[in-house]
């Protein structure tokens, strides 16, 4: 990173800090793109005339609304909603609603900013968007979590619809509440359309929609390995988490060949030194998280309370669990045990400090705007799937997956190639990854005229 790099970004970020204060999450996530695309806009007249990046930081607008509903006891609970529309330069606003009880607007708004940027290096007609509420789901029952639904889609409604904003989901928003959540929209719209994604195959959903980002992260680690020289054939793989990213990326690997060593909860590891089977896998999935420290001997399983995934000397780390789940402690760990590749499955889970030190190491890392963005792929599908009244099968979605990841792959792999490749020759993914994203949106912002 140049000094001229780092005092532009921080210039941009203290001008936002002035006009938008509190926002830390937010300015963050823009400074850490400014750093990578600033010098480049100001080496260009028409980007620098335009001031791309600082309107790409401003959202084009931010609703908020209150949702009232009540609970099994018929008590009124209110909760706050949001929606922040960052960016339609590429298409439609595209990004998930997350209900958790820590969600806040200006987490939101760092989400859209990363959305606007993985979505455009999809290559797909996608703008970016975030939205949630800060409910939490953990504990209610099936009539609350329903009733919560067709009341936050009361407020959020009028703001979305196929050519205008389509949602998906995130934390708290699974399938089920996707189908709620387009049943009270179609209710309201008094019409049928492709409104959210990943809802039920039923009513319109894609297959291998809950499958893509955990696969898309597996095509992107492939074609990384390939671009290296090696493959994933025998490679020792730690995997954190176990839910639907870890889990789908696992089998995956599995199947491609990889040696999965390890998945995850906040409790322990899951540690299977001669690599784990498609039936282990499938075990700790289905097992509740209080009757799974205690695996059956045939499974070769071995639970390791209160540890991480990342001293067991894996040659490739994907963590797929939460944000900065990744510590300094966890990456000279990885340094140590000869890790050489690192792809994010979950979104931004290496602190700074993380980063800094596996970069200085030279581990060879994909940020996750690019590599767990085969979930956005998919919906992007989904979408003309609705669009055009059709289904695909299995075959055809993985087939269009795997196509969009390994392009993802080459452009990002050759922005990061020019002129910033790693000591190792490697390209610098995490640079590649925002400046191919933000040359697509500069140029939309110059061939749509100044407004």
């Amino acid at each position: 990173m140049t000094d001229r790099a780092t005092s532009l970004a921080r210039a941009l970020t203290d001008a936002l800090r002035r006009s938008h204060p509190g926002d830390d999450p937010w300015l963050k996530a823009v400074e850490e793109v400014a750093r990578d695309v600033l010098t480049v806009e100001k080496a260009n007249s028409d980007f620098a005339a335009a001031r791309v990046l600082e309107r790409l930081a401003e959202p084009d607008r931010v609703i908020a609304f209150r949702v009232t509903w009540r609970d099994d006891a018929g008590n009124i609970q209110i909760n706050r909603g949001w929606r922040v529309q960052q960016s339609n330069l590429l298409g439609p606003y595209k990004g998930g609603l997350r209900w958790h009880p820590g969600t806040s607007l200006g987490v939101l708004k760092s989400l859209a900013f990363e959305q606007v940027f993985k979505n455009a290096l999809t290559g797909l007609p996608l703008g970016g968007a975030k939205g949630g509420a800060d409910f939490d789901p953990a504990g209610r029952s099936e009539g609350e979590i329903e009733r919560f639904a067709l009341a936050f889609m009361t407020g959020l409604a009028p703001h979305i619809g196929p050519d205008l904003d389509v949602p998906a989901g995130d934390m708290g928003v699974g399938a089920h509440e996707l189908g709620l959540l387009t049943r009270a929209w179609m209710m309201q719209a008094q019409a049928w359309g492709g409104a959210l994604t990943g809802k039920p195959l039923c009513i319109g959903g894609s297959r291998l929609r809950k499958e893509a980002t955990g696969y898309g992260l597996v095509y992107f680690l492939c074609a990384m390995l390939d671009d290296a020289g090696d493959s994933i054939q025998g490679r020792r793989i730690a995997l954190s988490g176990r839910g639907n990213v870890a889990a789908h990326a696992a089998r995956k690997a599995l199947d491609l060949g990889g040696k999965v060593i390890s998945l995850s909860s906040r409790s322990g590891v899951w540690h299977a030194p001669d690599g784990m089977s498609a039936d282990a896998i499938d075990w700790l999935v289905d097992t509740p998280a209080e009757d799974a420290e205690n695996p059956p001997a045939g499974l070769g399983l071995r639970f390791r309370a209160g540890e991480k995934p990342w001293a067991l000397e894996p040659d490739i780390a994907l963590p797929c669990a939460t944000q900065n789940e990744l510590d300094k402690n966890d990456a000279q760990a990885l340094v140590d045990g000869g890790c050489r590749f690192l792809a994010e499955g979950a979104n931004m889970p290496l602190t700074a400090e993380a980063n800094a030190l596996l970069t200085k190491a030279g581990v060879i890392c994909a940020p996750g705007k690019a590599a767990n963005a085969g979930g956005v792929a998919v919906s992007g599908m989904e979408m003309r799937q609705n669009a055009g009244f059709t289904r695909w099968s299995a075959e055809a979605v993985d087939t269009e997956l795997r196509g969009i990841m390994k392009a993802m792959h080459r452009l990002v792999a050759d922005e990061g190639r020019g002129g910033a490749a790693r000591g190792n020759g490697a390209p610098d993914y995490g640079r590649g990854a925002n400046l191919a994203a933000y040359r697509r949106l500069a140029q939309a912002v110059i061939e749509g005229g100044a407004q």
